[in-house]
């Protein structure tokens, strides 16, 4: 029973890291192009490497909660109590890291558009404003 458990762990959990990695980059890429439309190489390559170290901080996850403690699963029903368990822990560390990324994204969008808008309202009125803010 516990090889069974340990395939189903690793067999269901790098289903889930893959599954979210390309629907989270996939999207992602869509937020990036609009925050550097001026350089969308650099887009893609950024969302790239956001995949990779995605790809390699769940895996290293899925690894590290691998282990078993005292004896394991035996049964069925604690074979699924194991799972239940693994992937549910697994699961918010994904989202954790999701909302993570998407606030510090966001924080970076509302940089870079308000240091756009006075780079524009500098062009267009030829002075500079500052914000306190």
């Amino acid at each position: 029973m516990l090889g069974f458990t340990y395939l189903g762990y690793i067999a269901l959990s790098l289903a889930i890291t893959f599954w979210v990695g390309r629907t989270l980059n996939r999207n992602g890429r869509i937020f990036l192009l609009e925050n550097y439309a001026d350089k969308p190489q650099l887009a893609d390559a950024i969302n790239q490497m956001l995949l990779v170290g995605f790809y390699l901080i769940n895996i290293g996850y899925i690894s590290y909660t691998m282990r078993i403690e005292g004896n394991g699963p035996y049964t069925l029903a604690e074979g699924l109590e194991f799972l239940s368990t693994k992937i549910g822990a697994m699961a918010i560390v994904l989202g954790v890291m999701h909302f993570g990324l998407m606030f510090a994204l966001q924080s970076y969008a509302k940089a870079a558009t308000k240091s756009n808008n006075s780079e524009l309202n500098y062009i267009q009125t030829g002075k500079r404003v500052t914000s306190n803010a």
